[in-house]
């Protein structure tokens, strides 16, 4: 029942559905989801870092940056449930329309101002 409660848990948040929704478009880095949020990068980085642990997103390396994807959900099949059905889910809320909408104006390099080293 644990993995079970994790991804419920995890889901339980506003901004971590937000984030979801944000990567069903594309992979992101902490400061593109931290700009779209409007929150302070630690508390992307903690939201991140829950569900990563409910194995709904993984991150890789590209380079320096470290970005964010959703799961394919092959380790856990409740993940993989509701990342599916997320999928089809609140796209006419107004908050994710409006993150959505946003979305293609947020670069990474124009946040940071030039490409880590």
């Amino acid at each position: 029942m644990k993995p079970f409660i994790r991804v419920m848990k995890a889901l339980s948040d506003p901004n971590r559905v937000k984030m979801i929704k944000l990567l069903q478009a594309k992979p992101l880095c902490v400061c593109e989801i931290q700009a779209a949020l409007g929150i302070a990068q630690s508390t992307a980085s903690k939201h991140l870092k829950i569900l990563e642990d409910a194995e709904l997103v993984v991150r890789f390396k590209d380079g320096l940056w470290v970005n964010y994807s959703l799961s394919d959900g092959s380790g856990s099949p409740y993940a993989a449930s509701l990342l599916g059905q997320l999928k089809h889910w609140l796209d006419d809320d107004p908050d994710i329309e409006s993150l959505m909408a946003q979305l293609p104006g947020i670069d990474r390099l124009d946040i940071v101002g030039k490409p880590p080293c």
